[in-house]
C-alpha cells in the first residue's frame, strides 16, 4: 500500500525450525471444506499477506484466538442490530 513502511521480515526459531511469525489473522474462508485464514506476517507489507490452512498455523494459537474473539464480538453486534431492525 502506498506510504506503508516495509520492515524486513525475519524468521523465528520454533523447536529448532525457522518459521515466519504471524502478526495478525485478518479473515477466514472455507473452500471445499478446508478452512483458510488470511495471515498478516510480522515484518511484511499487506501485499505479502497469504491464505494459510488452519493446520499450518499450529504455532499461531494466540493470533487465532484473538481473531475468533474479534469475530464473536462482530457477530454479537450484528445480532443486536438485527433485533433492533425487526
Amino acid at each position: 500500500m502506498k506510504g506503508q513502511k516495509k520492515e524486513e521480515g525475519k524468521p523465528v526459531e520454533v523447536e529448532e525450525v525457522e518459521e515466519w511469525e504471524v502478526e495478525r489473522i485478518l479473515n477466514k474462508k472455507k473452500i471445499r471444506g478446508v478452512e483458510k485464514y488470511l495471515v498478516r506476517w510480522k515484518g511484511f507489507t499487506a501485499e505479502e499477506n497469504t491464505w494459510e490452512r488452519k493446520e499450518d498455523l499450529g504455532n499461531a494459537k494466540e493470533a487465532l484466538a484473538e481473531f475468533k474473539g474479534r469475530i464473536e464480538v462482530e457477530v454479537r453486534k450484528q445480532e443486536k442490530i438485527d433485533r433492533v431492525e425487526e
